[in-house]
């Protein structure tokens, strides 16, 4: 096997595609200590298996979060989408922090806006 090939397979451990999408979103970490910790945020990319975002402050690599990301796309081309997700903070360096997906729905957006 080509040694290029052995190296970006040692270094890329992602299991699916990323997409370069920027959505807002916003987050709460859970647990007993950070059930008042919450924000907002930019996604930079989206993957079946996680996202990777800016946040509004670090976060920590280990915790678990919650994220209503706003969807690009539309349900009958009139109904805003948000997907609902849980997972856990797998990296984190300053601001930015990657999620790796546990659970996710899609849920319709209400007049509120983007909403836990």
């Amino acid at each position: 096997m080509d040694p290029m090939m052995i190296d970006a397979m040692r270094t890329d451990r992602r299991r699916t595609d990323r997409f370069p999408i920027e959505c807002e979103l916003v987050y709460r970490m859970t647990g007993k200590r950070l059930a008042q910790e919450h924000g907002k945020g930019i996604t930079i990319d989206i993957s079946s298996g996680g996202v990777r975002f800016q946040a509004d402050r670090p976060l920590i690599a280990g915790k678990r979060v919650e994220m209503a990301i706003r969807w690009p796309a539309q349900l009958d081309n009139r109904c805003n989408l948000k997907l609902m997700a849980r997972g856990r903070v797998v990296r984190s360096e300053g601001n930015q922090a990657a999620v790796e997906i546990q659970q996710y729905e899609f849920r319709t957006m209400s007049r509120n806006g983007l909403t836990l």
